[in-house]
């Protein structure tokens, strides 16, 4: 499929509808559901004057109609809608947070997550300071704290981090943790194998090794998500950025992150 010979072809009328503000708004609140023009006056801030041609031209075309004085999508409409809305989720996301995203190596994370990147919108970047040195760590502990299940990826362990994790895992809430084999030879070789061994014991904790060297930190609760990224090197990664969420739609972005790993992984089950 030639996409620059479609593009060429139907361009006008992509054009066509980018180009009014008006008409991206209507299509976008129909996707709520039926709207009576008041109520498309209301979310547009426009007049009745105004609307209207946008909205004839948007039912010529057979992405809008009336059904007892409200306006509602067709099937057209509902798929062309939710192109518009996916490709504004994911331009939203990139640029709100573009100094996370362009200063970072995303390889890591699987091209079909990337395209849903927009799910991750509504987050928000902590970053250490000068001042604050362990803004991060202190706010991903306090995420690990208010967590009733956690689920990570780790490329990285502190005894902070460990002791942190144990103590949930103590306390009986279900962990579990998809660590590279690199990662778990290193650790098999510290002070991390003996207190590994004692907590596999617990029936809610679990390890899980992927061959693979993972280029990300990462890990999803029941009610937030925090990433972690290399940077743009792919060698390094950094501690001292990471990205928040406590909203719905980037916690099940996670979830699905985190099978995608644990779909290539094998169980661990001790030193």
């Amino acid at each position: 499929m030639d996409i620059l010979k479609i593009y060429d072809d139907v361009q006008k009328d992509v054009q066509a509808i980018y180009r009014s503000r008006l008409q991206v708004q209507v299509l976008l609140s129909l996707l709520e559901g039926r709207k009576l023009l008041s109520d498309l006056r209301d979310v547009t801030g426009s007049t009745s004057q105004a609307l209207l041609p946008k909205i004839r031209v948007l039912e010529s075309n057979k992405l809008i109609e009336s059904v007892d004085h409200e306006y509602r999508l067709t099937p057209l409409g509902r798929i062309i809608s939710s192109k518009i809305a996916d490709s504004i989720k994911t331009m939203g996301s990139i640029l709100k947070h573009k100094n996370f995203f362009y200063t970072h190596y995303l390889e890591g994370i699987p091209d079909e997550l990337l395209q849903d990147i927009g799910s991750l919108y509504n987050s928000t970047l902590i970053s250490d300071t000068k001042v604050e040195i362990f803004t991060v760590y202190n706010n991903y502990l306090k995420m690990l704290q208010e967590a009733d299940e956690i689920y990570g990826i780790s490329t990285i362990m502190t005894g902070g981090l460990a002791d942190a994790l144990a103590s949930r895992i103590l306390e009986g809430i279900p962990v579990e943790l998809i660590i590279s084999a690199d990662v778990m030879n290193e650790l098999g070789q510290q002070v991390y194998a003996e207190q590994i061994n004692a907590l596999l014991q617990n029936e809610n904790f679990k390890i899980y090794v992927v061959q693979e060297n993972i280029k990300l930190g990462f890990t999803v609760t029941d009610k937030c998500i925090s990433i972690g990224l290399y940077k743009n090197d792919g060698i390094t990664y950094d501690p001292t950025m990471d990205l928040f969420s406590y909203d719905d739609m980037a916690i099940n972005w996670g979830k699905k992150l985190f099978a995608y790993y644990h779909s290539k992984a094998e169980e661990f089950k001790g030193y």
